[in-house]
């Protein structure tokens, strides 16, 4: 099967949906398919894998990921000699339009993976108020989704979202993002703990993610700081890059916890496993995940998890079996990794559970699922469906395009 991949973000990005589009790709390559991906350029950045062709992109001031320009003469003369089968997008815009595009004029099957909770970046929509667009990014989401033939859901969690959401029964299918396991779980933590000058009896908490608003850092610090006051050995680590960092640590001086609350920063992917080792309990309070891939990394690598509840990180982590789960509040999160910490019977009981949850996740295993949904996608494009959103949903009556010329005048 000759298959087309369309991000607006790749390496050397770091993100989730990198980690997707990256490990489904060697996966699908392993069980003998032909992988292209079509992504942003990168400047000083080399391919070492074959079959990956960029898109010319801007690296905007005050904005983490460059900006892909979806215009390539290259790409269009290629297109066609590449033989598609189908069309994988993994966002809705720029290069997820483009592959709209393609497929429409190939004649060939556009499958979608939801891979954000797109509302909840409601935020950096300036021009709108809040309310508003969060239902513009909903009715836009729709439209984009009814250009396809199959669209992904990365979890139940946000499965039943769309089906709320859209009316969409058919044509969406659960395929999480695979891990290696064996990667995770034969990490060794080697001189971590002593590069940073983490003393051996430290008790050290580890998060993982971009340092955004959407990740909810400030309800995960002042948890931790509550329970440093009287656990002055605990120690919080985050890997992770991002425009809230001098936030975050202006937040940790103000509670007086700076000294054990380290920023990493961000880490090679290959590294991360070795940092998880090093560590003695998952944390997280992000309420924007569609899978929770980080937190399954981490149960992957042994260790226990306590989290707010919410989508992504609920389908990952059995309240009571392989972690704690929260209100999203921090002294319930502190109270949370107070009842963690003090039970090391607790922490080994869940631990244990949290790898045999992870190895649920086998990446070769959902590779396979993947590639069923493309065979799913190619019938259902010579059948003539496509996925068809209820319009009597309450969003298909925002007529988005409108609103957003309206707001321009």
């Amino acid at each position: 099967m000759h298959i087309a991949q369309f991000t607006n973000t790749y390496h050397p990005v770091t993100s989730g949906v990198v980690r997707s589009v990256s490990s489904f790709r060697q996966a699908l390559a392993a069980l003998g398919h032909n992988v292209f991906v079509f992504a942003q350029a990168s400047r000083d950045y080399e391919d070492s894998e074959p079959f990956i062709f960029r898109y010319p992109a801007l690296q905007l001031p005050l904005q983490e990921y460059p900006l892909t320009i979806p215009v390539s003469n290259f790409v269009d003369t290629l297109l066609p000699s590449l033989k598609l089968d189908v069309l994988h997008a993994h966002h809705p815009v720029l290069l997820g339009q483009v592959a709209a595009r393609k497929a429409e004029a190939f004649g060939i099957p556009l499958v979608f993976t939801h891979h954000t909770r797109y509302r909840e970046y409601s935020h950096y929509a300036f021009a709108l108020p809040q309310g508003l667009a969060k239902q513009v990014i909903d009715r836009w989401i729709g439209d984009y989704m009814s250009q396809c033939q199959h669209v992904v859901a990365p979890s139940e969690s946000i499965k039943q979202l769309l089906t709320e959401t859209y009316g969409v029964t058919e044509g969406i299918s659960v395929v999480p993002t695979g891990i290696d396991v064996a990667h995770y779980q034969q990490a060794e933590a080697g001189d971590i703990r002593q590069r940073h000058g983490w003393a051996a009896d430290d008790t050290v908490l580890i998060s993982l993610g971009r340092l955004a608003k959407e990740k909810n850092w400030e309800t995960l610090i002042t948890a931790v700081a509550a329970i440093m006051q009287n656990q002055p050995h605990v120690r919080l680590v985050i890997l992770g890059e991002g425009e809230e960092r001098s936030g975050l640590e202006a937040l940790a001086e103000q509670l007086g916890v700076a000294e054990r609350v380290n920023l990493i920063g961000t880490v090679p992917f290959d590294a991360v496993p070795n940092y998880l080792k090093a560590a003695d309990l998952f944390c997280f309070a992000s309420i924007t995940e569609t899978q929770g891939l980080v937190t399954l990394e981490a149960m992957a690598a042994g260790l226990p998890v306590v989290a707010v509840e919410a989508t992504g990180t609920s389908d990952a982590v059995g309240h009571g079996v392989e972690g704690l789960l929260t209100p999203n509040e921090s002294e319930a999160l502190a109270a949370a990794l107070n009842k963690m910490l003090a039970d090391e019977s607790l922490r080994h009981k869940m631990a244990e559970a949290a790898v045999h949850k992870a190895n649920e996740f086998d990446l070769q295993k959902l590779a396979r699922r993947l590639v069923g949904v493309y065979e799913e996608a190619i019938a259902a494009k010579k059948a003539g469906f496509h996925i068809t959103p209820d319009s009597q949903k309450p969003i298909f009556s925002l007529d988005w395009r409108q609103l957003l010329e309206v707001n321009a005048e």
